[in-house]
């Protein structure tokens, strides 16, 4: 039968008050910001609901037969047949004890009808209940919400909402960010504040099976322990209802989440039926929020101090061929799917098509991976089939006490003109979550990475200039930009990768990227008529006026001298 609150709101039966304190209630809180709780009335087709378009609502049923292993013994779905006629099958999660939960995020308004689909057809409190599901236009601000789960666009370059509003991937790297270490409430709220500020639009963060640690370490529990018992024969979900609440706050303030099921050694250690079962459990939890799959971190890097490297390699490629077919089939709402890679993710499947975009890893030697940053980049743009490309995981900021700022500006700038999709950021001392009182420490391969504690790290100064960057671009129709190198003149090559790069958007802008140089560039095959001309400084986002400028007969124009010797973006407004 159905479970549901005087307010609306689903509750749930814990059997620990202390969880109950901490995250179901807090939950349940956040969760009403941005649903349209309906209140429980009954019609011909059962218990009827109100929910809103885009939003994620929530229900429960609760089981008077006991099992002895519910998460393995029984699987839940809702079977739900939208305004249009077509059906969509959403799983369910079981929620502990004997309550399980469906959570859905409705695309249109009008009326749904839904049943309870269980494998275990007997049972008729989990089994053919039904319900009603009013569901009203969504009338809040969130971007997400308003404008629909994001997909990759028509031209397979970069993504967008449902509604084809584009969406600008300007990500950070949280990978341990739904550990206790980042606090609740206090740390991850001031961590997620600061991005929302500074324009980031997406979080990458693993969902508890985590790097750079053996299983159950004590550094990745959150406040409810760890995602699964230590043989991994259940989920335990107390640990992922201190998840929601973060998954929610990142929701709630316009943050998308770029799930990481695992680290990609856990499918050795776990075999497929379990990787599986992981999988179900992460889209039924959060398939209703704003997210994309990320199948697998590193994604076919054996575990640190394997014996049977190779044989992992191999084991751990053709399981996320396989996992990414299973989550396509089983995700309704058809969040794309990436893997991060040790350098692309076409490399850690049999079958690239099974991926949506292609996330990279480009290396973390400071300048030293600018050549394979840009030969990775282009090689991937290049590559069949056509998707998205962006640069997941390059050159922590601080790490190895280098990559500094200059670093985190030309790799993003190098990499958006030259064509990708988006971008992520990373910091160290971010990643792991660094605390003052106890620095993350030693990684199974007996180093530590280092780093200040995150909330220092926070405040290194590439991520708001990336931020500022961002903010360049979206004053244009920058999902249009088009790599142009034959419009500069010099330009990267092989033999220099520290050179500008150059890309326009067409009848709009050019806009190029110089590192430091004597002497100025200057432009090609620019089109008739005039331009708006002035240099945007990087790092803090003031401009320098050149005004009006009018390219030649041929459609060239040869810049000022740059007025500082550092790293500028030239930019050329269309007058018309």
């Amino acid at each position: 039968m159905a479970d549901q609150s005087s307010d609306g709101l689903t509750t749930g039966r814990r059997g620990n008050p202390m969880f109950d304190e901490l995250s179901r209630r807090s939950f349940v809180k956040a969760l009403a910001i941005s649903v349209v709780a309906g209140s429980a009335a009954k019609s011909a087709l059962g218990e009827e609901r109100v929910a809103a378009t885009g939003s994620p609502t929530e229900w429960s049923y609760v089981s008077g037969k006991q099992y002895a292993d519910p998460f393995n013994e029984v699987d839940l779905d809702a079977i739900v047949k939208l305004p249009s006629g077509q059906e969509e099958r959403v799983p369910g999660f079981w929620a502990g004890g004997s309550t399980w939960r469906v959570r859905y995020a409705p695309p249109t308004p009008g009326n749904y009808q839904i049943r309870s689909a269980c494998s275990d057809t007997k049972n008729h409190d989990l089994h053919d209940q039904k319900m009603t599901l009013k569901v009203e236009p969504y009338t809040g601000q969130n971007t997400h919400y308003k404008h629909g789960p994001l997909k990759v666009s028509d031209d397979k370059r970069h993504f967008q909402h449902a509604d084809g509003t584009p969406f600008f991937w300007l990500g950070d790297t949280w990978w341990m960010g739904l550990c206790k270490r980042l606090s609740w409430p206090d740390g991850f709220e001031t961590l997620t504040a600061d991005r929302v500020q500074k324009g980031y639009t997406m979080v990458q963060i693993v969902a508890g099976l985590y790097p750079d640690m053996e299983p159950f370490d004590e550094r990745g529990a959150n406040e409810a322990g760890y995602p699964w018992d230590r043989e991994f024969k259940s989920i335990n979900p107390a640990y992922f209802d201190m998840a929601d609440v973060r998954i929610q706050h990142l929701a709630d303030h316009g943050l998308a989440a770029c799930i990481v099921g695992f680290w990609g050694y856990f499918i050795p250690r776990m075999g497929m039926e379990k990787v599986k079962k992981h999988w179900r459990y992460l889209i039924a939890r959060w398939s209703a929020y704003p997210t994309v799959w990320c199948l697998a971190g590193e994604g076919t890097m054996p575990y640190y101090l394997s014996k049977t490297k190779e044989q992992d390699a191999e084991t751990q490629k053709h399981g996320l061929t396989e996992l990414a077919r299973y989550v396509r089939a089983t995700d309704p709402h058809h969040h794309p799917i990436t893997i991060h890679p040790s350098s692309s993710s076409r490399q850690c499947v049999d079958d690239p098509s099974v991926l949506d975009f292609d996330m990279l890893q480009t290396g973390h030697s400071d300048r030293q991976s600018v050549p394979n940053t840009i030969e990775v980049v282009n090689k991937s743009l290049a590559a069949t089939p056509t998707m998205p490309v962006l640069i997941g995981e390059v050159c922590y900021e601080g790490i190895m006490e280098a990559s500094r700022e200059e670093v985190e500006r030309f790799m993003f700038w190098a990499a958006l003109l030259s064509g990708n999709g988006g971008h992520t950021y990373g910091a160290n001392g971010i990643w792991q979550v660094n605390t003052r009182e106890k620095p993350y420490g030693l990684s199974p391969h007996g180093h530590s990475w280092g780093g200040p504690a995150w909330d220092i790290a926070a405040q290194l100064p590439g991520s708001g200039q990336l931020g500022l960057a961002k903010g360049l671009l979206t004053r244009y129709s920058w999902w249009k930009l088009e790599a142009k190198m034959d419009m500069i003149e010099p330009r990267w090559s092989k033999e220099n990768y520290w050179m500008p790069f150059v890309a326009q958007i067409p009848g709009e802008a050019v806009l190029a990227f110089s590192p430091p140089s004597f002497a100025p560039v200057t432009f090609h095959h620019l089109s008739a008529g005039s331009y708006r001309a002035f240099l945007f400084n990087p790092s803090d986002g003031s401009e320098v006026q050149i005004d009006s400028i009018t390219p030649d007969a041929n459609g060239t124009w040869k810049s000022i001298e740059f007025p500082i010797l550092r790293d500028w973006v030239i930019v050329l407004e269309n007058k018309a």
